[in-house]
């Protein structure tokens, strides 16, 4: 037995499909056929249950499934290990990012992170939901915060919820919605609307069209920006209004109010994102400091 057996193995089992597990692992779909075949000769058991269109896990390949993770886990550790005791180095870890959504956990995280590796070096990069996604898949990220895509986007990633934030409008100082407790969407239409990019940040523009509803066909996009910092600098000059969630407040401060709307959307929820499988030691490290502040900032909002 083989690690490539362990790592095919793992792969099948997440995708219940040979031809997808094929694709991701970047093999034909005969050898990976073959290698499962063997891998269950040498085994004596039946790992999978096989149908025309899916494969699942029988009873001991489920109890395969955490023993051969535990495995490669353990040798992924072992190979950091080795190379930051080679390299003198910690090794890499690469975020993708939202500054506007991720502002209240990204840089408590990285302080904790930083504190606890020292020698990992970390590279930001600032992205925009497709970009992270695609950096994730072709191995460019290796974990991502992001506002949560849709399911059909999610195919061989795992994501985890770690804030969710009110949707309303934020409006230039002294504006007359700053004397309402909240605002419908109609009432939101009728101002000139301050967006992001259609290019860079298509899904802000569906966003946009599922939050207005009807009024959507009434809205006039007076100003397109390519970041949270020329959009707020559009809508503190009162070139317009903006449909943004409450967390942009964390970046603006009081350049711009926050109106929430009425009735209330569902929330911005945003997450972290990585590639299901095994994950190299210093990302498994980086989730769990993700995880633990977002618990943090969660608990402060609620004494408050």
């Amino acid at each position: 037995m083989e690690l490539r057996h362990l790592r095919y193995f793992v792969v099948v089992a997440e995708e219940q499909n040979i031809t997808r597990a094929a694709a991701r692992l970047h093999v034909s779909q005969p050898p990976l056929s073959r290698q499962i075949r063997d891998l269950e000769q040498e085994l004596g058991v039946a790992l999978f249950e096989r149908s025309a269109q899916a494969v699942r896990l029988t009873d001991a390949g489920s109890a395969f499934l955490g023993e051969a993770r535990a495995v490669l886990h353990r040798v992924d550790q072992a190979v950091d290990h080795v190379r930051a005791v080679a390299t003198q180095c910690g090794g890499e870890l690469r975020v993708g990012y939202a500054p506007s959504p991720t502002v209240e956990i990204l840089p408590p995280a990285l302080r904790a992170f930083k504190e606890a590796l020292p020698r990992v070096k970390v590279t930001l990069h600032d992205m925009t939901g497709g970009e992270m996604l695609g950096g994730l898949r072709d191995g460019g990220l290796d974990v991502a915060l992001i506002v949560k895509p849709a399911l059909k986007s999610m195919r061989g990633l795992q994501c985890e919820t770690l804030r969710e934030y009110r949707v309303g409008v934020a409006v230039p100082p002294g504006h007359p919605f700053l004397k309402r407790k909240s605002v419908s969407a109609r009432e939101v239409a009728a101002e000139p609307l301050v967006a992001y990019s259609r290019k860079d940040y298509p899904d802000y523009h569906e966003f946009l069209e599922h939050l207005l509803g009807k009024a959507f066909s009434r809205a006039r996009v007076v100003e397109e920006c390519d970041g949270a910092m020329s959009l707020i600098t559009a809508v503190e000059s009162g070139r317009g209004v903006s449909l943004v969630a409450e967390s942009i407040g964390c970046i603006a401060g009081p350049r711009i109010g926050f109106v929430p709307l009425s009735p209330p959307p569902d929330p911005m929820v945003v997450c972290m994102t990585w590639r299901k499988g095994e994950l190299k030691s210093q990302t498994q490290r980086f989730i769990d400091t993700l995880r633990s502040i977002a618990s943090e900032v969660a608990a402060k909002k609620k004494t408050r």
